[in-house]
């Protein structure tokens, strides 16, 4: 598959089979996330995996969306802003949030190169997740998403023209 295949077959998978994800395969959408670019490459992130089997209600408090928990694991992204690296010349902005973007398309554009399903949430209630997930203080979940085998077929893809998105020069 090309890069151009991989990124028109990716779509946000909302129904899963109940079949186990391999760990081999699992151990490869992990290396991916490992391996994503970070700024100044200081990777303040954490990935957490979590086996959805008996977990539902759990899950059910992060997202209300039983598809959700339908996958046998979710994974879920955290930053740690306090090891990112930030534009502290100008305005300081952290660039947590960026590289946990950029870790998870990474995982995401992996898991469909295997044939796994993925779909970004954020929705969630984040302070249902920092507990289910007993995550320590500094460390922040900012995304979602369930991984496992698609149930469901992908559906049209609307995007806006590129004519819209790129401008030449200035705005």
């Amino acid at each position: 598959m090309t890069f151009a295949e991989l990124i028109r077959a990716r779509y946000a998978v909302r129904a899963y089979r109940p079949d186990p994800v391999p760990d081999g395969l699992l151990a490869q959408v992990l290396e991916a996330g490992r391996l994503a670019p970070t700024a100044a490459n200081r990777q303040p992130i954490g990935i957490i995996v979590v086996h959805t089997a008996g977990r539902e209600a759990d899950l059910g408090r992060i997202y209300q969306w039983e598809w959700f928990g339908q996958a046998p694991l979710v994974l879920c992204v955290c930053t740690v802003p306090g090891e990112a690296w930030a534009r502290a010349n100008f305005d300081g902005r952290s660039y947590a949030d960026v590289d946990a973007a950029i870790v998870m398309d990474h995982m995401v554009l992996a898991a469909t190169e295997m044939g796994l399903g993925t779909c970004w949430v954020a929705a969630f209630d984040p302070v249902a997740a920092r507990d289910v997930l007993e995550l320590p203080h500094g460390v922040e979940p900012l995304l979602f998403t369930p991984l496992g085998f698609p149930a469901d077929q992908p559906r049209a893809k609307e995007r806006r023209p590129l004519a819209e998105l790129v401008h030449r020069e200035r705005w």
